[in-house]
């Protein structure tokens, strides 16, 4: 017999529908335990942490935050961001400052097409479409390098500088991690994203770093394609897609694409790995907080439960995440969508159907 296992989960919904989207995808992880025959439980802590905390006591995150967060095995998210706090303050000031004191430096954005979710694409409707934005967590663009100042010159004198940080180590590691994945794959393919003609340093390294890594992968066909180039291709060619490796910002935009050309942000779920296991990843939808529609159950919990089932692959349950995948296509299959994709079904409903869809 099997020892029974236990993971320890950090649940933060944050702010606006995070709140509903994360009670969603506990509901969904509790009952496929129960199904487990006892082969493994969920135990939940939640964390008030958030807008509304930052409101109340001027912190997003409690100073011991970090230290309460790191024996967890993983950290489930909602959503960051309400109009009262100015987002460089929520994002940086929670999500990013988890993201990096944990060295989460691999976030994993599957771009999923689900049936009865129609997508903008008129090439879904015929085509077989699935790939992966593997994404560089911890630097490029995102790295907080920079500063404002010279605000004594007067009204339009200030100045701003915002630096990008690449670096071989963080360059490689996340190429290694692409071309890993793009090894348990059908299409052994990876397409890196650049913007070398113009950003002569930093991407002529990410460049340069790609080639060399590339050769220790022969069995993986490459591409190097200019960024704006790439936002193209996902609408023109996305069929040739299979593993996207990009820097912080090129591959946030681009993955916000693919998962509109899906259908909907709301069905895009994300992983923040900190591969080695030193800390505990981080599990979360990509949609924001959504604050015009927060509280009144139209929130889409499908991209906290396809977060769900990535935790589930993360604590080597493959299974179990596969059937988290197919509760999830038998439910939007049937036609039980949420008003951004097109429905009429409520947050609770979706969690319903889902439950249900594993039971049968």
């Amino acid at each position: 017999m099997t020892t029974p296992q236990t993971f320890r989960i950090a649940a933060i919904p944050a702010d606006g529908v995070g709140a509903e989207v994360v009670a969603a995808g506990r509901a969904v992880l509790d009952a496929l335990a129960q199904n487990s025959d006892g082969a493994f439980s969920f135990d939940w802590e939640e964390f008030p942490w958030g807008c509304d905390y930052y409101t109340r006591t001027g912190k997003m995150i409690d100073d011991d935050g970090l230290d309460r967060l790191k024996d967890f095995d993983a950290i489930y998210f909602g959503a960051v961001g309400w109009p009262t706090v100015p987002d460089h303050i929520s994002l940086w000031g929670l999500r990013l400052k988890i993201c990096q004191s944990f060295d989460q430096w691999a976030n994993v954005r599957p771009v999923h097409f689900l049936p009865g979710v129609q997508s903008p694409l008129r090439k879904a409707d015929d085509t077989d479409l699935d790939w992966v934005v593997v994404r560089e967590n911890s630097e490029g663009e995102y790295a907080g390098l920079g500063g404002r100042n010279l605000a004594g010159r007067g009204p339009g004198g200030e100045v701003a500088v915002q630096s990008a940080l690449f670096t071989e180590v963080g360059c490689e590691r996340i190429m290694r991690f692409a071309f890993d994945l793009a090894r348990t794959r059908d299409r052994r393919k990876v397409s890196s994203v650049t913007k070398s003609n113009a950003q002569q340093y930093g991407m002529v390294l990410w460049d340069d770093v790609f080639k060399r890594v590339a050769a220790d992968y022969p069995d993986v066909e490459t591409e190097s394609v200019l960024v704006d180039a790439m936002s193209a291709k996902f609408v023109l060619r996305p069929e040739d897609l299979s593993v996207v490796v990009a820097s912080n910002l090129n591959a946030d935009i681009l993955s916000d694409l693919g998962s509109a050309l899906a259908g909907s942000l709301g069905l895009a779920a994300s992983a923040n790995l900190n591969p080695e296991r030193r800390f505990p990843s981080m599990f979360e939808p990509v949609h924001g907080s959504a604050p015009d529609i927060a509280g009144q159950g139209l929130a889409n919990p499908i991209g906290a439960v396809g977060s769900a089932a990535l935790m589930l692959d993360h604590f080597g349950l493959p299974e179990e995440a596969a059937r988290l995948h197919r509760a999830i296509e038998a439910t939007t299959a049937a036609g039980v969508l949420t008003r951004d994709v097109g429905g009429t079904a409520t947050t609770e409903d979706v969690v319903k159907a889902l439950i249900d869809a594993l039971n049968d």
